[in-house]
């Protein structure tokens, strides 16, 4: 015969405790608060080429032309996975000294947004 020990049932709970790595449903990464502010030396556009030899270097005749550019001085809402590039604002009318930048086609990247911080982890963020 089976002798059997009863012993009291124990319910064992543990608190859910959210932390930056758990996504919530539908995220897509993170929310940046992409800042059109790169102007010329004058503080005008200019033009805006693709780094397209990718050498972080600007180069007349290799590098690709994107489009003409005024800064908009406005700030945006782009999610991570939008399309970044890195390339450079040359100034109307001349290639000298061009300036390195960011550039952001807007939501649908049909358009030309442009900043020279560089460093995207210094960029004002929020989660999506």
């Amino acid at each position: 015969m089976d002798k059997r020990v009863w012993g009291q049932p124990i319910t064992m709970v543990q608190k859910f405790e959210a932390n930056e790595y758990v996504a919530a449903c539908g995220d897509s990464g993170v929310t940046y608060y992409f800042k059109c502010d790169a102007s010329g030396w004058f503080g005008d556009g200019g033009i805006v080429w693709n780094d397209t030899n990718k050498d972080g270097q600007f180069d007349f005749g290799k590098d690709e032309f994107r489009s003409f550019y005024t800064p908009c001085s406005e700030t945006h809402i782009a999610e991570s996975d939008d399309d970044f590039s890195v390339g450079f604002l040359t100034t109307s009318g001349s290639v000298l000294n061009p300036k390195k930048v960011i550039i952001w086609g807007g939501a649908d990247d049909n358009n030309t947004h442009c900043t020279t911080n560089l460093d995207m982890d210094s960029w004002e963020t929020a989660k999506s």
